[in-house]
């Protein structure tokens, strides 16, 4: 059954888009507190309070989760939506302070606009309040917007041959009215195919895929560590504990083995979180859900992909 992402109780999604330097954030807000895991998959993940997601770990609620462009650096943008938050009076009340815990996780688009503009706080600030403002229900943009404005994809043969990498998402709902869903920011060393048919939806320019020019034992290739990264977040109104986020968030990386190859590289720094707003309580397996959000992971990447490069001039 389809639905979309933005009509998942509990959660709302902004983006912040710098076009001209090629940058941006995508913030997924939780006003109520979400419960929360995390997979770390890549070997060269920007990251920040992912440790809080830990099943043994004391906090429970998260209150959003950026991703960013700007690679390290952009994940001062998290800065930015912990303020507004706190303004909002949205966060972990304690002795009269309201502390919003806030994840974030990075790509690396330095080199594809202006390195010199990162998201700061002022970009975080921006795309949280998209988020705030945010109709459930309504479409949320894909394409080479938010975190995904300057991600590339297909770059192993070097970043003339590349093609754009983007945001893109993916929502089900089961029959009992539980949903789930998925956002993708795609900035992936390696080459884009559909699952559902097998169609290659990006590979490098020159003819030559990325798989082929590694069975030649990479003769050919540019493998730049640390410029490559697939973000996930995995969403659904099922009331999860943190120990089934994080089993959530380890089966949804199967997604990024579906549609991107290679991936999980020494190379790229892939994060998959994932969130529940414990809006409903639902006999849908815990295996089920993992499933499900492979598929949406999935989905939301070839998406992504395939906006960016249909709006591309």
């Amino acid at each position: 059954m389809s639905a979309s992402i933005t009509a998942i109780q509990g959660f709302q999604i902004g983006h912040f888009t710098e076009r001209r330097a090629a940058t941006g954030c995508t913030v997924v807000v939780a006003r109520g507190g979400a419960t929360a895991g995390v997979d770390v998959r890549g070997a060269a993940p920007a990251t920040r309070e992912t440790d809080l997601l830990a099943p043994w770990a004391t906090v429970r609620d998260v209150h959003a989760v950026l991703l960013t462009g700007g690679s390290a650096f952009g994940l001062a943008a998290a800065s930015g939506v912990v303020d507004l938050l706190e303004e909002e009076g949205i966060g972990f009340a304690f002795g009269g302070v309201v502390v919003p815990i806030v994840p974030a996780a990075a790509i690396f688009d330095l080199a594809v606009g202006d390195a010199s503009v990162r998201p700061g706080p002022e970009a975080g600030r921006a795309a949280t309040r998209s988020a705030l403002d945010a109709v459930a229900g309504a479409p949320l943009e894909e394409g080479s917007v938010g975190a995904g404005t300057g991600a590339t994809v297909a770059k192993a043969l070097g970043r003339d041959s590349a093609l754009r990498g983007g945001v893109g998402c993916a929502a089900h709902a089961f029959p009992d009215g539980a949903m789930m869903g998925g956002i993708a920011v795609v900035n992936a060393l390696g080459d884009i195919t559909d699952p559902a048919d097998g169609t290659t939806v990006a590979a490098p320019r020159d003819g030559r895929s990325t798989a082929e020019a590694f069975l030649d034992g990479g003769r050919g290739t540019i493998l730049r560590q640390g410029e490559s990264t697939t973000l996930a977040i995995v969403l659904t109104d099922v009331e999860l504990d943190k120990s089934a986020c994080t089993v959530v968030a380890r089966m949804a990386h199967d997604g990024l083995a579906r549609a991107i190859s290679p991936c999980h590289t020494p190379l790229d720094g892939d994060v998959v979180f994932a969130l529940s707003s414990r809006a409903r309580r639902s006999e849908v397996p815990l295996a089920v859900l993992g499933h499900v959000g492979a598929e949406l992971v999935a989905r939301a990447i070839v998406r992504g992909v395939r906006r960016a490069n249909r709006n591309a001039s």
